[in-house]
C-alpha cells in the first residue's frame, strides 16, 4: 500500500481511463452482496476508500452504470470496467476498485460486508466481517483501527 505522500496510478482494462490516488486509503473492503458479484462477475468486489481530495480521474471521462441511483458507480465507456463508486450521501469519499490500481496486491480487505449473500466458498482475510454494512457508529472506530494497524489516514 502507498505511503502518506505516495501516488498510485491505475487504469481500466483498455487503458483509456486513468485514475490517480494520493496517500493511503482510509479503509479497505470486500463486499459480498449480489450486486457487487454481478457487477464484477466475481465472488465479491474489492475496494479502497479514499477522500475525494486524494482521488482524481487523470484521463478520460467515466460514465455512470450499475443501478444509476443515489450511489453512483463509474465505468469506462469503452471497456466497461467498474472503476469507482461515489457512495450515497458521502460525497467526501470515493470507493476505488482496488484492482484497478497498478499495485493492487497490497490492498487486503480489512472489513468484509454482506456476508449474508456471500458464496459459501468465497473467503477473505478480512479482520472484521459484517452480515450487511457495519452500523454507522462503528465506522469511526474501524477507520481508526485500520489507521493504527496499517498507517491509513484515520478519521
Amino acid at each position: 500500500m502507498a505511503g502518506e505522500s505516495d501516488v498510485l496510478n491505475g487504469e481500466c482494462r483498455c487503458g483509456r481511463l486513468q485514475l490517480r490516488v494520493r496517500g493511503r486509503p482510509i479503509l479497505t473492503m470486500a463486499c459480498h452482496c449480489t450486486g457487487c458479484q454481478r457487477m464484477t462477475s466475481s465472488a465479491f468486489s474489492l475496494s479502497a476508500l479514499y477522500s475525494s481530495a486524494a482521488f482524481e480521474v487523470a484521463e478520460g471521462e467515466p460514465v455512470i452504470g450499475g443501478l444509476r441511483g443515489a450511489t453512483r458507480h463509474f465505468f469506462c465507456p469503452h471497456c466497461m470496467s467498474w472503476l469507482f463508486t461515489r457512495p450515497e450521501g458521502l460525497d467526501a469519499f470515493v470507493n476505488v476498485r482496488a484492482t484497478m490500481l497498478d499495485d493492487s496486491r497490497s490492498f487486503t480487505p480489512f472489513i468484509e460486508t454482506y456476508t449474508c449473500e456471500a458464496l459459501p466458498w468465497a473467503k477473505t482475510p478480512a479482520v472484521h466481517s459484517f452480515e450487511k454494512f457495519p452500523p454507522m457508529e462503528r465506522y469511526q472506530d474501524l477507520v481508526q483501527e485500520f489507521a493504527d494497524r496499517f498507517g491509513g489516514t484515520g478519521p
